[in-house]
């Protein structure tokens, strides 16, 4: 198949990238849409007319968001809890969720979490919150996403990337280190795409992963001073940065996870992994970082397998 490109890029915005986007009657839900990307897509969904609901932990913080996008759009947005590694809140949520949805924004993530940390269940916490929370989302949304007729599931995944270990997920006989279970999760997002695209195509449903690129947000905040030194974070007064050289302002890392929500440069595109607006190449396997995708993060017999042990995992 070939690449998919677009008019857009590393320096779009998420406001340029809806401009002249009708969402009128459209229905979005937004993980983590508090702050942040998520924040930013959210703004630009309900600029573009859709109904806009915050799927955030932090009601009181989705609250301030929701009044901030509403001064700057006009419109009402919605605010809704979800805790991605609380099932009873997931599950709520889409029992809750009856009309046709048009958009599911799977943004919420956490990052680089120092100490090994277990859900109730026992599932490794990066890989519970960034995929096995989002993945018992998407599924409990099944039904309102067919319903829509043509709706986009959105998954905002990393340029960290590493293959998925089956027999030992949750680092119980490995030793645990951050960033493996972080480009573990974030593989397993990548994955699990591949796999709606091929288990929901009849009920006309895409899913597409993507890359922001690097942004200064909350998730960072698991980072030390030397990490926030060696990604080039800090200032010559040794200071975070708001936007470090070469990292993309939250409005520019919104703006791919727009494009998928709403543009009509991907109409029924699905199973494919983006950054910086456009299709990425499929790269040799590298170490946690780097331009494009790595081929195990679409290999679809990599994704069957991920899907039969998310639904073994969240139906047990």
């Amino acid at each position: 198949m070939p690449r998919i490109t677009t008019p857009f890029n590393a320096q779009s915005s998420a406001a340029e990238v809806i401009a002249g986007i009708d969402l009128i009657g459209k229905r979005a839900v937004v993980t983590g849409g508090g702050s942040g990307i998520g924040l930013e897509t959210a703004r630009a969904l309900a600029a573009a007319g859709a109904q806009v609901t915050l799927a955030v932990r932090n009601t009181d913080a989705g609250h301030r968001a929701a009044i901030d996008i509403q001064a700057t759009t006009g419109r009402d947005v919605g605010v809704a809890r979800l805790d991605l590694t609380d099932r009873r809140t997931i599950d709520a949520f889409t029992a809750d969720w009856t009309p046709p949805l048009h958009i599911l924004v799977n943004n919420a993530g956490v990052l680089a979490l120092p100490e090994r940390t277990t859900t109730p269940e026992g599932w490794e916490a990066q890989f519970a919150a960034n995929h096995l929370g989002h993945a018992a989302l998407a599924l409990g949304l099944h039904d309102a996403l067919a319903a829509a007729r043509g709706a986009r599931v959105v998954v905002v995944s990393s340029s960290a990337q590493s293959p998925v270990v089956f027999d030992d997920i949750h680092f119980i006989s490995r030793p645990y280190d951050a960033w493996s279970a972080y480009a573990q999760s974030k593989t397993a997002t990548i994955l699990f795409t591949v796999a709606i695209a091929k288990k929901w195509a009849a009920d006309a449903i895409t899913a597409n992963a993507l890359h922001p690129g690097g942004v200064m947000t909350n998730i960072q905040r698991h980072f030390d001073h030397a990490t926030l030194r060696s990604v080039g974070a800090l200032d010559e007064h040794d200071r975070p940065m708001q936007v470090p050289p070469g990292w993309k302002t939250p409005q520019q890392g919104a703006a791919t996870s727009v494009l998928l929500a709403a543009s009509p440069h991907v109409h029924g595109v699905t199973g494919r992994y983006f950054e910086d607006c456009n299709e990425a190449e499929v790269t040799e396997p590298r170490d946690y970082g780097g331009p494009g995708v790595a081929p195990y993060a679409l290999d679809q017999n990599q994704a069957d397998r991920l899907w039969d042990e998310t639904t073994r995992l969240l139906h047990r």
